[in-house]
């Protein structure tokens, strides 16, 4: 599998371990959760599905970017998809929740970009929507705009995000191994004390349960007591919110995840909750401070709801609640391995008045798995 190395020695922090190719969670033997990945392990496993980033690194003070995921490949505005929001803590800036918690659908790709860009990705959205083959009388779109805070390493409040970076993000999007760590809306975020960023996962579900595919994706920007795999990495290395009075653990994470199981906005929210769950597993604690948003989204094509139709009824068949409860544990094992991966992938990164954020320290993050036989 090919690995996506930023060697940018002018800009970041490298010592000669860090200089190797970077290694997600399976590389070093650690298997998160009992069930089988997809083929690429990300969320470009789900069947039309694609992911694009525009990263922005210039100068000594500019550390952030956008990330967009597409749910598929057509006009998502012609045929929207079933989608639910789950906030599992409301300390952020999500735009365009409302209309999808009123009418159970998505309508425009999925943007993530730093908390004061959240403007730029709604108007970018938009006139990318509107300029779309077909949309030539929509007058109205409600474009979805996560964030997270990079202000520490970026200079955010010169909100350095262009209308041109969103839509590039969106134009460059492929169904095809997902770059992680610093890239994207992942370039200047901090995760339980080290570098964070950009993590995706998948499961792929056997035939006797649906064959169905899930696939998460999350930009990582919060504290708390870093769990790998159930091992107290965190504890260990002694890093983690209140051991002293200056530790915090605000932040945020947003949470993407798509399946092409056919499921309705409020099934969707149901695995929306679960999302929550993986990112606990991980030693998160959803602070005072966070911005916890999870969106979910079915990407099946029987569940498409066309924009204009003359049928009354909407039309498709609908997974039974009874057979949920292997997505639900697909959702939870993909988020938790998706926010690993965002840690593993990350690199030591230099940013806004000289600040330094370390990666995470392999070589003793592996001692520790080892001592409780995680891994070899």
């Amino acid at each position: 599998m090919k690995r996506y190395i930023f060697a940018l020695s002018c800009l970041f922090l490298f010592t000669s371990a860090q200089a190797q190719e970077k290694k997600r969670a399976r590389d070093y033997g650690i298997e998160i959760g009992v069930m089988a990945t997809g083929n690429l392990n990300a969320i470009t496993d789900v069947p039309g599905v694609k992911v694009g980033h525009q990263t922005l690194i210039k100068g000594d003070n500019i550390r952030t970017g956008v990330t967009a995921i597409l749910p598929h490949s057509g006009n998502v505005f012609q045929d929207k998809v079933p989608a639910a929001i789950y906030i599992g803590n409301g300390f952020g800036k999500l735009a365009g929740i409302s209309p999808v918690q009123e009418l159970g659908n998505l309508e425009t790709p999925i943007i993530l970009t730093n908390t004061l860009s959240i403007p730029m990705g709604i108007q970018a959205t938009v006139k990318y929507t509107l300029a779309l083959e077909g949309n030539e009388n929509v007058q109205s779109v409600n474009a979805v705009v996560g964030e997270t805070n990079d202000g520490y390493l970026n200079d955010i409040r010169g909100m350095h995000v262009s209308e041109a970076d969103v839509i590039t993000a969106i134009q460059n999007a492929q169904s095809d191994i997902v770059p992680e760590g610093n890239v994207g809306a992942g370039t200047g975020t901090v995760a339980f004390g080290f570098k964070g960023g950009i993590g995706t996962s998948s499961r792929k579900l056997p035939e006797s349960l649906g064959g169905y595919t899930i696939g998460v994706l999350v930009q990582t920007n919060f504290g708390g007591v870093l769990t790998i795999n159930g091992v107290p990495v965190g504890k260990e290395l002694e890093q983690y919110p209140f051991s002293s009075a200056i530790k915090k653990s605000d932040g945020s994470c947003m949470i993407v995840v798509l399946t092409d199981a056919p499921l309705d906005a409020r099934q969707l929210e149901r695995v929306a909750k679960r999302a929550m769950m993986g990112l606990a597993k991980t030693g998160g604690i959803a602070s005072n401070g966070s911005g916890d948003y999870v969106i979910a989204a079915s990407t099946a094509e029987s569940m498409r709801i066309p924009y204009q139709t003359r049928e009354k009824f909407d039309t498709g068949d609908v997974l039974r609640n009874d057979h949920m409860s292997s997505i639900f544990m697909a959702t939870i094992e993909a988020t938790e391995e998706s926010i690993i991966n965002s840690l593993f992938m990350a690199e030591t990164a230099k940013g806004r008045e000289d600040h330094v954020i370390q990666k995470l320290p392999m070589e003793r993050v592996t001692a520790i798995l080892k001592k409780h036989g995680v891994i070899k």
